[in-house]
């Protein structure tokens, strides 16, 4: 418990600090990113500490840092005149371990809540909000049945709600080595009719759709209409330009039946940061003139 006092202590001087007047010059771009990055960190620790001790606490200083983490990031996309097109949900099932589909109930139910703050957040910037691995797999024992009627109950209930903040949710086909429920765009497409869950959109990454999809580019034109966002990385999960993809093909394919959607890259780090982002955007601006 003295522990936990202390590094509470610690985190709220570090959260404070970061109030203080004149703490950071949040005119300069260096720092604004660095007090965005050092509020990250303390969320994190308050939202860990908090479900490992219990103690609500932690989520409610987690809730002020992250207010004064929002209205930094409100201010640095109005600098730089960006937009943030999706809140991305990874962490809710790597992080959290928590998936649509569970069998257990209140791990579903926490699913929902979590994605309602979500939804709220997303609302604020006017994002979509995704649902990649947490929507669940098929788990053991149990029939595609079951899981298809858990993931409807679960997602129709935050779609429900999302929509009513004017959010859009996208689901993502992911392939077979790392889920076994909804791999290509034929699934994703077919459960979405099968279900009928009003305004809710596929977000495809060629990257699995390399894995699982007949054609990238064939089932991109097949099912524009339902599609919302893509993720571009090559074929290794590098940067595109940097594996055996064809984008050439690809783009082409998107310019055909006029998709007017967010494009954005989800690849790996490698060499490092810097040069990763550099080659995709210089290798992505031959193929996407700015301004289209």
């Amino acid at each position: 418990m003295a522990e936990n006092i202390l590094e509470l202590n610690e985190l709220l001087a570090k959260a404070n600090e970061l109030k203080k007047d004149h703490a950071l010059d949040l005119s300069s771009d260096e720092d604004l990113s660095i007090a965005i990055m050092n509020l990250i960190s303390i969320e994190e620790h308050f939202f860990f500490t908090g479900a490992k001790t219990g103690n609500d606490k932690y989520f409610d200083l987690l809730g002020e840092v992250r207010e004064m983490r929002k209205a930094l990031m409100k201010k640095m996309i109005k600098d730089y005149g960006l937009e943030i097109p999706v809140v991305s949900t990874g962490q809710v099932f790597a992080g959290l371990n928590l998936w649509f589909t569970s069998p257990d109930a209140a791990i579903r139910a926490k699913a929902v809540e979590i994605f309602k703050g979500l939804s709220e957040v997303a609302a604020e910037f006017g994002a979509m909000i995704n649902m990649g691995r947490v929507r669940g797999f098929i788990a053991e024992g149990e029939t595609v049945e079951v899981t298809e009627q858990r993931f409807a109950q679960v997602a129709g209930e935050i779609n429900e709600y999302a929509r009513t903040l004017g959010v859009t949710m996208i689901l993502e086909p992911v392939n077979r080595y790392e889920i076994n429920f909804i791999n290509n765009l034929d699934e994703g497409v077919a459960l979405l009719r099968k279900l009928n869950i009003p305004g809710m959109k596929l977000m495809p990454d060629v990257f699995h759709m390399n894995i699982e999809d007949v054609s990238i580019e064939g089932n991109l034109k097949k099912y524009i209409d339902d599609i919302a966002y893509i993720h571009f990385a090559d074929s290794n999960r590098l940067a595109p330009g940097w594996g055996h993809l064809d984008f050439p093909v690809i783009v082409s394919a998107l310019n055909e039946v006029g998709y007017k959607g967010w494009v954005s890259v989800e690849i790996l780090p490698k060499p490092d940061p810097d040069r990763a982002a550099k080659q995709a955007i210089d290798y992505l601006r031959t193929l996407i003139p700015k301004g289209k």
